[in-house]
């Protein structure tokens, strides 16, 4: 039988796995939200940004559901915590993934110029606002929270903007993980777009990607310092594994990879350096927390480690064979729904779009 150590980190890891899942795939959809309204010139443009993410974006959220699913399943003191502190941002992250669903499944049933713009800007904003709030998220959870003696806490959406004893939702720390967020997933999403669009509107988020990278480097190397100087703890595990040390290495060939695919014109292959890219950021922060799920702001020995969180034996290894066989239907299925969406996209312009552009 598998013992208890070895059963938490391997639960530890499918968590982390399944949220970077959701990232990565879910991120292109948000980026290509992000930059719907200033990238397209038209409304075709628009069109063909929303049929570049068609029938994969809410299948994508699968992953954000099935991760808390398995957060709830393997630590349910972690799951009751962090929904509890947190419960003010979760309610914004889905309010704004109403709002974003609302905006891209109404905008194509309103005939009406005026609707269309709306439920845009409904897709832009949200998507937008989702990119920084999720990238604050997981600071939040880097810098730690101020946990009490019975495991939970609360968090206002700001205090007096330090990463202190006694923090807010926001502050300077967690910005910064919420500009990494937004131009990281702007440079995904563009790319993805990029990769099933043709003519102008390829080239238009080409150049954005590689007008961006600068600032997503820059950023990337501020979040990276702040994050040892906020949590200087994260260190431990890479000074007690070298084999870690890869993973910062990892970031950034990944990310140099980016403009040299770019400028020869090989976009997949930026596509998928932007992928390893939000993989290894997301891979280094769980491997820095390690075996801290929850850090306390307050005494380290509030923190919420996988000991402290872990389900019941029995329940973790009967779920872990349950786990694996949806798992597999999933993966699955998003093999099937990707190769039947493989190719570019085209919309055929109609009269009604052209008299109302």
């Amino acid at each position: 039988m598998i013992g208890a150590d070895v059963m938490g980190t391997i639960w530890y890891w499918l968590v982390a796995a399944m949220l970077v899942a959701y990232v990565v795939l879910d991120g292109f959809d948000i980026g290509a939200g992000i930059i719907h309204l200033f990238i397209a010139k038209s409304d075709l443009d628009r069109q063909m940004i929303l049929r570049s993410i068609g029938p994969v974006w809410d299948g994508n959220e699968v992953w954000l559901i099935a991760g808390g699913g398995t957060l709830y399943f393997a630590f349910p003191l972690l799951y009751a915590s962090a929904f509890s502190g947190f419960y003010l941002a979760f309610i914004i992250v889905l309010w704004l993934l109403i709002l974003r669903g609302l905006g891209i499944e109404l905008r194509m049933h309103l005939d009406v110029r005026v609707w269309r713009e709306f439920f845009d800007g409904c897709f832009a904003i949200s998507s937008a606002l989702l990119a920084i709030i999720l990238g604050a998220a997981l600071a939040n959870v880097i810098r730690g929270v101020p946990l009490g003696d019975d495991s939970y806490f609360f968090l206002p959406l700001w205090t007096n903007w330090q990463a202190g004893p006694n923090p807010g939702i926001l502050d300077w720390y967690t910005v910064i993980g919420g500009l990494v967020a937004l131009v990281a997933l702007t440079v995904h999403g563009s790319l993805f777009v990029a990769l099933k669009v043709e003519g102008a509107l390829h080239d238009r988020t080409v150049r954005l990607v590689r007008a961006l990278w600068p600032a997503l480097v820059a950023i990337t190397i501020v979040s990276l310092v702040s994050t040892v100087w906020v949590r200087r703890s994260m260190l431990e595990n890479y000074t007690h594994y070298p084999v870690a040390l890869t993973i910062p290495v990892l970031v950034m060939a990944s990310l140099s990879g980016i403009p040299v695919y770019c400028r020869s014109g090989r976009v997949r292959a930026a596509f998928r350096c932007s992928c390893l890219y939000l993989t290894f950021m997301l891979v280094g922060a769980a491997a820095g927390l390690y075996p801290t799920m929850l850090p306390s702001t307050t005494d380290s020995a509030r923190d919420i480690t996988i000991a402290r969180a872990i389900s019941g034996r029995y329940a973790l290894s009967a779920g872990l064979s349950w786990w694996t066989l949806g798992i597999v239907i999933a993966i699955g299925y998003f093999v099937f729904v990707y190769r039947m969406f493989a190719g570019k996209v085209r919309v055929t312009p109609s009269p009604s779009t052209d008299a109302t552009n």
